[in-house]
């Protein structure tokens, strides 16, 4: 299960997503849907995220 400012990320993450079909940054979501933590937090929830398997980061090399 996920906490609120995993859901939070990961929601921010679909829509951006969604709006741009580019890659999405944690950089970005700090900017753009101000959650209230650093960057670095959103790199680290990312991580997590993608561990439990609710993100993938393809190899650019990949395509």
């Amino acid at each position: 299960m996920l906490d609120e400012r995993k859901k939070k990320i990961l929601q921010a993450i679909i829509d951006e997503y969604i709006n741009t079909a580019e890659p999405v940054s944690s950089g970005m979501i700090v900017q753009k849907y101000r959650l209230d933590c650093s960057s670095a937090t959103i790199r680290n929830e990312m991580v997590e995220l993608e561990k439990s398997g609710y993100l993938d980061k393809p190899h650019t090399s990949s395509r």
